[in-house]
């Protein structure tokens, strides 16, 4: 039997990047946690890890900007997709009974997340840490019995909570959606490695990142490249360009894949218009599903 792999992810075991890696590489993998996103990324570029699965945006919150950015700064490939449900659930020890809390932590952006439980129940403060899982590690370290924290179900079921009040989030439509990333094998032009080829009945997407000179109609024609080609344009994200104040990197997801005549083609010319295009990646389209937030396979 092989060694299975090393898919690295941020945050404290329990957290929501847990739940994307295990929809992302079920039982084949052990799951590295690491304090950063950016240890996260070095973990793969430095041969740590095999791989790693980060979120890069939120439906709710919007893009991770650390992440679109080190997708720049470091080599590695986009590998899959997928989309986790964030389900927030009130978190306690065991015994310790809602009234008694005074205090909830959690990170910020599932604090901001969960604004109506807080309105509904003024005499709890919201506290702010540094992860969602490992509010509730804290808390059960500490054994806090006037506190809370939210989090994931699987962040309870790793450390022991109690959840005293489940899905506790303003929004039930609220996904993150998460990339697998993998070192890079030499490839053809505009293609990365380890390439997926198409498969009947598997719909594509491809990530890229270009940039254009500030000129009039630069960005227009850039993106005419795909409308001429009646490729669709899922997503599209300016970055600042540093080093060239009020000049942008721009990220774009199209449906297709590479190796189709019409990816081909508009990647192509694209390059041909952009003073910087790289292919990020070709993955399968992962599709949001609704689960709830607990460990999942694929």
């Amino acid at each position: 039997m092989g060694l299975k792999r090393r898919i690295a992810f941020q945050g404290e075991p329990g957290a929501f990047s847990q739940v994307a890696a295990n929809q992302l590489t079920g039982d084949d993998s052990v799951l590295i946690p690491l304090e950063t996103f950016e240890e996260v990324f070095l973990s793969v570029v430095n041969r740590k890890c095999h791989g790693a699965v980060i979120p890069i945006e939120n439906t709710l919150h919007g893009s991770v900007h650390d992440n679109y950015d080190y997708l720049l700064k470091y080599d590695l490939s986009i590998r899959g997709e997928t989309f986790v449900r964030v389900v927030h659930n009130l978190i306690a020890g065991p015994g310790v009974q809602f009234p008694l809390i005074r205090r909830v932590y959690s990170h910020p952006v599932a604090l901001n997340q969960c604004r109506r439980f807080f309105e509904e129940n003024p005499q709890i403060e919201k506290t702010p840490f540094y992860d969602t899982a490992g509010s509730v590690k804290m808390l059960m370290a500490k054994g806090l019995d006037d506190a809370g924290a939210i989090a994931s179900a699987t962040a309870a079921e790793i450390y022991g909570g109690r959840i005293l009040k489940k899905s506790i989030e303003d929004d039930r439509r609220n996904f993150t959606r998460f990339f697998l990333l993998e070192r890079p094998k030499r490839g053809p032009r505009f293609i990365k490695p380890q390439l997926i080829r198409p498969q009947s009945g598997v719909r594509f997407k491809t990530t890229v990142v270009f940039s254009t000179r500030n000129t009039p109609g630069a960005l227009f024609r850039s993106l005419s490249a795909f409308a001429l080609r009646d490729l669709n344009l899922t997503k599209i994200e300016s970055r600042p360009l540093r080093g060239k104040p009020w000049e942008y990197l721009f990220y774009l997801d199209f449906l297709g894949h590479v190796e189709e005549p019409a990816s081909r083609n508009a990647l192509g010319h694209l390059a041909e218009l952009a003073d910087m295009m790289r292919v990020l990646g070709c993955y399968p389209i992962g599709e949001p599903a609704a689960n709830t937030g607990s460990p999942g396979r694929k």
